[in-house]
């Protein structure tokens, strides 16, 4: 297996262009598993840790853009009030050592449906940019996930950043799993409400064969707030609104029964989940009135 070290962005590109089936490697804590367990024999290991760049974050206009590299800890420690649903599901990711070595952009590039980073990033309308020596683009992550561990990602391509709008509202994440750390999720749920625009995102992990949204419980929630004027009132919500919007975030999943929980428990917890997430969320936007 050839390791390859390029020591700038441009030369990754270059590198990438040159072997495409080249793995790119940061934390590892996903590729490395494959590696160790003979599950995957990259031809190259394309090992991006030199370039800097990557692992930094900054705020371009009216988005946050996180380097590919940024680790799951920084984003906590440095991006909580910013961006507190990610931070939420990323304290929930493995233990202090994947977190100081895992990031959002490794969390992509596996493209995993039990991915945790991936319902908050929907909710969030996150965009990813990607790059190859051909130029750069950028993809919307609805358009990202295509099927299980499978991106929109061109073989030459590598990703260079997540671009993700200042939100101007509050953002909740919760799963459930076997334990309280160092677990895949049976089931993961993320809610965004933007009140600016008066729209409602979520995001489902683990519970089909790509992360995804629910875009009825997302219509019937937004149309709630609006016609009943709560958006500006910040009125407490009808119990069973609640309710409805859970049971629409269940019949979007198409979960799977699997070593982690069968799939009429997972279409339960999710809106378990969801009505959680919702009392959350609101409860925090009627705070901020």
């Amino acid at each position: 297996m050839e390791f390859l070290r390029p020591a700038s962005w441009s030369d990754a590109l270059a590198a990438k262009a040159e072997q495409p089936a080249a793995a790119p490697l940061a934390g590892g804590t996903d590729l490395m598993v494959e590696i160790n367990f003979d599950r995957r024999r990259p031809e190259a290991l394309l090992d991006l840790n030199p370039i800097s760049e990557l692992a930094d974050w900054a705020l371009d206009g009216d988005q946050l853009v996180l380097g590919a590299t940024l680790p799951y800890t920084r984003v906590i420690t440095e991006l909580g009030d910013q961006l507190p649903g990610l931070a939420m599901a990323s304290r929930t990711i493995g233990s202090p050592q994947i977190r100081n070595r895992g990031s959002i952009g490794g969390n992509l590039g596996s493209a995993s449906p039990a991915g945790d980073s991936h319902p908050v990033l929907l909710a969030l309308n996150a965009v990813v940019e990607v790059a190859s020596a051909r130029g750069s683009r950028l993809i919307p992550v609805d358009e990202f996930y295509l099927r299980p561990k499978r991106s929109a990602l061109a073989p030459d391509e590598l990703i260079r950043a997540v671009r993700i709008p200042v939100g101007a509202g509050p953002c909740q994440f919760a799963k459930v799993g076997t334990r309280n750390a160092m677990v895949i999720a049976v089931c993961s749920f993320a809610l965004a409400l933007h009140p600016v625009t008066g729209s409602v995102r979520t995001g489902i992990g683990s519970a089909a064969p790509t992360p995804l949204r629910a875009p009825d419980a997302e219509a019937f929630l937004a149309g709630e707030l609006d016609s009943t004027g709560h958006w500006e009132s910040r009125d407490a919500l009808r119990p069973e609104v609640a309710a409805r919007f859970g049971e629409l975030v269940a019949q979007a999943a198409s979960p799977i029964d699997d070593v982690r929980g069968v799939a009429r428990y997972r279409r339960q917890a999710l809106a378990v989940l969801a009505r959680r997430t919702l009392t959350w969320a609101w409860q925090e936007y009627r705070a901020c009135a």
